[in-house]
């Protein structure tokens, strides 16, 4: 084993004094948590929600910034280039931090590698929904009509590699149809287009589904988890609705760039942990149709097990994928 010199002792030494002071001094500004879609898409309601309340728990302002682009992996680049001094964050989710590699061969970045987890916020289901006047009643029929139209049918997503397009590539393969697939800069101005009858059908997470749904100006057709919702109780699950193959849930989860000091990693944990403990927060994410991790379930640890299952999961479903 190689001596240590006096002056790598000395850097180990000085290292090891200013990791507790920079978390000691954390945050010295404004924190920047980016939200790589667009304003008004479930990821940015989650990241808004939290966000607000750890404001409160840092002592500084969670800045949402919305970057949009490519499915979600050009605000996490941007945030994986950031300084990694804990005061730019990023909203990723399984689109961004488990499929988006398989997606796409160039991607910039490695999510198990090139982040430091910081924890779960909130899982999300995620729903067949279709504009209100297609010409199916319940997912049966819209097998058939699916089958039918082909590739004349379209479907909206929010990029390749979002949550919207995966899951719905997931639905796709599981039916043997390829429809037309309609990209838009976020899931807010894809569901816009859905409401507006401009497309046929997504693939969305519940969040930002309720009122659009309980509204009627979308039809939800079965939810992606073996139970049902409590936001919207009268939504059958993919099994009760005759495709029990169709398991979505997709996830929010913030992550820092690697390197972050673990004091700052911790402390950033320590504010969303607290901020899904507020009974006001939980409620707002609840009556969204959130699912609310537990305490085993939020922090790093936890999250970086969940990135490594997920992409395990997607690769076979993703690899190969032919994107029109």
């Amino acid at each position: 084993m190689k001596k240590l010199t006096f002056s790598a002792i000395a850097a180990l030494a000085v290292a090891a004094v200013i990791a507790p002071a920079a978390a000691q001094d954390f945050p010295k500004n404004n924190i920047t948590m980016v939200v790589p879609f667009a304003a008004g898409g479930p990821t940015d309601i989650v990241g808004r929600i939290v966000g607000e309340h750890m404001s409160k728990t840092l002592g500084k302002p969670v800045i949402i910034e919305n970057v949009v682009g490519a499915g979600g992996t050009t605000g996490s680049i941007r945030a994986m280039r950031a300084q990694n001094d804990g005061h730019t964050i990023v909203m990723g989710h399984m689109g961004t931090h488990a499929a988006a590699p398989f997606l796409y061969p160039n991607l910039a970045y490695k999510p198990d590698a090139d982040f430091e987890t910081i924890g779960l916020a909130a899982g999300t289901p995620v729903l067949i929904v279709t504009r209100k006047d297609i010409p199916a009643k319940d997912l049966k029929e819209f097998v058939v009509w699916a089958k039918e139209k082909n590739d004349k049918a379209n479907m909206a997503h929010a990029g390749v590699g979002s949550v919207s397009f995966t899951t719905c590539l997931l639905l796709n393969s599981i039916l043997g149809t390829k429809p037309t697939q309609i990209p838009f800069n976020g899931t807010g101005p894809a569901l816009n287009a859905l409401v507006g009858s401009q497309v046929d059908y997504m693939c969305d997470q519940v969040v930002n589904l309720v009122p659009h749904v309980t509204g009627g100006t979308i039809k939800a057709l079965a939810v992606g988890t073996p139970e049902r919702n409590p936001a919207l109780p009268d939504v059958p699950t993919s099994k009760e609705a005759g495709l029990p193959a169709f398991q979505a849930v997709a996830w929010n989860a913030l992550f820092a760039p690697k390197g972050t000091p673990k004091a700052v990693v911790d402390k950033l944990a320590d504010a969303l942990d607290k901020a899904l403990d507020d009974p006001a927060v939980r409620k707002r994410l609840l009556d969204l149709g959130s699912d609310i991790p537990d305490k085993k379930g939020r922090g790093p640890a936890a999250l970086t097990a969940l990135v490594k299952s997920e992409m395990e999961r997607w690769a076979p479903v993703l690899k190969g994928t032919t994107i029109n």
